[in-house]
């Protein structure tokens, strides 16, 4: 039995190839609506959680949880 070893790519190197694999397939315009669009779901995520913290009641939470 052989263990296959995967060496993951640096950080930098990795984005560096997404950004030019975005680039190559969709063109400049449609890669940067495409990063926009994701960092706006990300920031809708963050509003949507914190708008159902601010209506949950930390008790009855709590008691679900832990029983």
């Amino acid at each position: 039995m052989t263990v296959n070893e995967h060496t993951y790519l640096k950080e930098e190197e990795l984005i560096r190839l997404a950004i030019e694999t975005l680039v190559s397939t969709l063109g400049p315009v449609e890669t940067a609506r495409f990063l926009t669009m994701t960092q706006q779901q990300k920031l809708d995520a963050v509003k949507r959680h914190r708008e159902w913290q601010d209506t949950l009641d930390k008790e009855q939470f709590f008691d679900q949880i832990f029983k």
